[in-house]
């Protein structure tokens, strides 16, 4: 077990498949992620990063495991806080698996360090985001406050 742990639950009245594209896809990402885009191919091995519309790179990584619609792995470091991009990479696995008429998002960002400033960053942060983009995909809005990048980050 990881040192430092986030997990985050949450039910969303959607399928499986309309919550990958949310997760994976720039012009859903973008409605509910600060404007951020994700570039990657979404293959195993393949590189990931999150870009902030300024042009810089907020995240980057690796895919570790993708199996659409029901989960997905990923390598995280932090890029554009130094105090955070020292700790070094982290490991996200988003779990999707279909209840009814909805979907059980179970994320799980985790980091083998004890007292992660960065697991204790996104733990802040994961929340928000997460209740915009089920907000987007129930109702067709995300939450005002999840739609740009923060002045001055």
């Amino acid at each position: 077990m990881a040192d430092s742990r986030f997990v985050y639950v949450t039910y969303i009245r959607t399928t499986p498949e309309k919550l990958w594209q949310a997760l994976t896809e720039p012009e859903f990402t973008r409605k509910f992620w600060c404007n951020t885009v994700q570039e990657s191919s979404w293959q195993p091995g393949a590189s990931w990063r999150i870009m902030i519309p300024d042009g810089r790179v907020a995240d980057s990584g690796e895919v570790v495991e993708a199996v659409p619609p029901k989960r997905l792995v990923l390598i995280w470091r932090n890029e554009f806080k130094p105090e955070l991009r020292e700790e070094g990479y982290s490991r996200l696995t988003y779990e999707l698996e279909p209840i009814g008429e909805t979907v059980k998002l179970t994320l799980i960002h985790e980091m083998d360090r004890p007292k992660s400033k960065l697991i204790d960053a996104v733990s802040q942060g994961w929340p928000h985001l997460m209740a915009s983009l089920k907000s987007l995909l129930e109702t067709g809005e995300s939450l005002v406050e999840t739609r740009e990048w923060p002045q001055g980050v």
